[in-house]
C-alpha cells in the first residue's frame, strides 16, 4: 500500500547488491528496483558514463556526459544491466590477470588461491530426494595443495541416503564480488554446473575405497568421495578433490543446468618429427591425504617408443622396476583425513592422487584430481634388495591409467614406490596431435 514515488526515495538508498536482492520479492518492487535514475547514479560513481558523438563530414569527435537523455532514452533496466556488464568483465580481467603467470613445474597458474578469492568463487552441492525436492548444503572446508582444491561438506542433518536419488557440484559467485568484504550466501548468484553424481544404489555402485571404525568411503568419477557412517549407512561428509587445470572456466562459464564444455585443442601437425607425441612428456604428481603430503614431485622427459604402443594405449614409465636409482620413499603413513562436527579421523591405505601430464610445449594435456586405494598383492617383492608386501593402486579413466607399485619396508616403516606408469589413450593422443597411432 506504500506509495511507489516513496518506495523509489527509499530504493535511491540502497546499494547495488541491496537493490537486486529487494527486486526479487515481487514483480512491483523489481520494476521499481530497475529504474535507471537509481542505476545511473551507482552506475556514474563507479564508472565515468560518455557517448561519443561523431560529427558530420569530420573525423573528429567530441565526447559529452550523459544527461537527461540516459534515462529517457534508454529502456528500463538498461542502467542496471550495464552496470552488471561492467562489474562482470571488470571481475574478469581482474582473475585473468592473476592466473596468467605460469609455474614452470606444473605447467598451471602459479596463482590460483587468489584468483579464486577475487573472483568470489565458492562450491556447494544440492541433494535432490526421489521427489524432487532439493537439499543445499553451503558449508564446506577447503585445503588447498600444489594443483588442485579438496573440499569438505559435514553437516549433522544430512538427508537420509536412501530416498535420495542425485548430487550436483556447482560452483558460486557473486554477481557483484566485493572485494571488501565476504560474499553473502543471500545476495544475487550465479551458479555454474560441474558435474551430476547419481546416488541410487551407492554402495553397489560406487567403488569402496576403504573404511576405519566409524566410516566407509565410497568414490564416484569425477573425484568424488561420499563417507557414510558404518552403523547406520547415512551420509557422515562428501568430499570432492578439483584439479585446478580448466577449474575457474568449470566453475564459473557453465549454466545452472548445463556443464561448461571444454574447446578441443587445436593440433598442430610435425611433419619433420616421425615420433611427433610420443616424448617430451612432463608430469607433476602430488599424494596427499588431506593435511599431508606424501610424495611429491615432477618427472621430466617422459618418452613411449612405438613399440611400447599396445592395446590402445601409449605407454609412459615413469618410475622402472628395475632402476632402484628412481625409487621413491612416501613421507609418514598413508591415510586420507576426514573430519565432521563431532568426529575426527584418518581412513589408511588411501589418499589423493593429483596428476599433471604435460605436453612438449608446457600445456597440460591430461590432468585429474582423485581419490584412490591401495591393494594388498598377492605377489611378494621380486626385488632383492627390498624384502616386504607389495601394494599396487590403480586409477582409470576415459583418458588414461594409472599403475603404482609399492613395498613396505617394515625396518624403515614407510612405503617405497618402485614402479609408477601411465597408459595414455591413443585416441586422446591423436585427437591431441592429429596423429594416427
Amino acid at each position: 500500500s506504500m506509495p511507489s514515488e516513496m518506495l523509489m526515495k527509499i530504493f535511491s538508498y540502497l546499494d547495488a547488491v541491496s537493490l537486486l536482492c529487494v527486486g526479487c520479492v515481487n514483480k512491483h518492487f523489481y520494476h521499481l528496483a530497475s529504474d535507471n535514475g537509481i542505476w545511473l547514479k551507482i552506475y556514474s560513481s563507479c564508472f565515468h558514463p560518455k557517448r561519443t558523438i561523431w560529427r558530420m563530414k569530420s573525423e573528429q569527435t567530441e565526447t559529452v556526459s550523459l544527461g537527461n537523455a540516459a534515462l529517457h532514452d534508454r529502456k528500463p533496466g538498461y542502467w542496471k544491466k550495464e552496470y552488471i556488464f561492467k562489474q562482470i568483465a571488470a571481475v574478469k580481467t581482474r582473475v585473468m590477470r592473476l592466473v596468467k603467470p605460469v609455474d614452470p613445474y606444473t605447467g598451471l597458474p602459479c596463482k590460483n588461491k587468489e584468483a579464486m578469492k577475487a573472483s568470489g568463487l565458492s562450491w556447494i552441492i544440492v541433494l535432490k530426494d526421489k521427489n524432487g525436492k532439493e537439499h543445499v548444503m553451503e558449508k564446506a572446508k577447503l585445503s588447498f595443495k600444489d594443483t588442485s582444491v579438496t573440499i569438505l561438506w559435514y553437516s549433522t542433518n544430512w538427508p537420509c541416503l536412501d530416498i535420495l536419488s542425485t548430487l550436483k557440484l556447482f560452483g558460486v559467485m557473486p554477481l557483484l564480488p566485493d572485494q571488501s568484504r565476504a560474499p553473502s550466501k543471500n545476495g544475487p548468484r550465479r551458479r555454474s554446473l560441474i558435474a551430476e553424481y547419481l546416488l541410487a544404489n551407492l554402495t553397489e555402485s560406487g567403488a569402496a575405497v576403504g573404511a576405519d571404525k566409524l566410516v566407509q568411503l565410497f568414490s564416484l568419477n569425477p573425484g568424488l568421495l561420499v563417507g557414510l557412517w558404518k552403523e547406520k549407512n547415512e551420509i557422515a561428509f562428501v568430499m570432492v578433490s578439483l584439479h585446478y587445470h580448466q577449474l575457474l572456466e568449470r566453475s564459473t562459464l557453465g549454466s545452472a543446468t548445463v556443464q561448461y564444455a571444454l574447446p578441443p585443442n587445436k593440433p598442430v601437425l610435425d611433419d619433420v618429427d616421425p615420433e611427433y607425441g610420443l616424448h617430451d612428456y612432463s608430469l607433476h604428481l602430488d599424494m596427499h591425504g588431506g593435511n599431508c603430503a606424501y610424495l611429491c614431485g615432477t618427472f621430466k622427459s617422459l618418452f613411449c617408443r612405438k613399440g611400447d604402443i599396445e592395446n590402445g594405449y601409449l605407454r609412459l614409465t615413469v618410475v622402472s622396476l628395475k632402476d632402484n636409482t628412481k625409487h621413491l620413499p612416501l613421507i609418514g603413513t598413508v591415510g586420507l583425513s576426514w573430519e565432521t562436527d563431532v568426529f575426527k579421523g584418518n581412513v589408511k591405505g588411501c589418499y589423493m592422487m593429483d596428476v599433471t601430464l604435460l605436453d612438449e610445449t608446457g600445456k597440460p594435456f591430461w590432468c585429474f584430481s582423485a581419490p584412490v586405494s591401495m591393494e594388498l598383492s598377492s605377489e611378494a617383492s621380486s626385488l632383492y634388495d627390498y624384502l616386504g608386501h607389495v601394494y599396487t593402486t590403480n586409477y582409470a579413466d576415459s583418458e588414461g591409467k594409472v599403475c603404482v607399485e609399492m613395498v613396505w619396508l617394515e625396518e624403515t616403516k614407510e612405503y617405497l614406490v618402485v614402479n609408477l606408469v601411465l597408459y595414455i589413450s591413443t585416441k586422446k593422443v591423436n585427437n591431441w596431435y592429429g596423429t594416427n597411432y
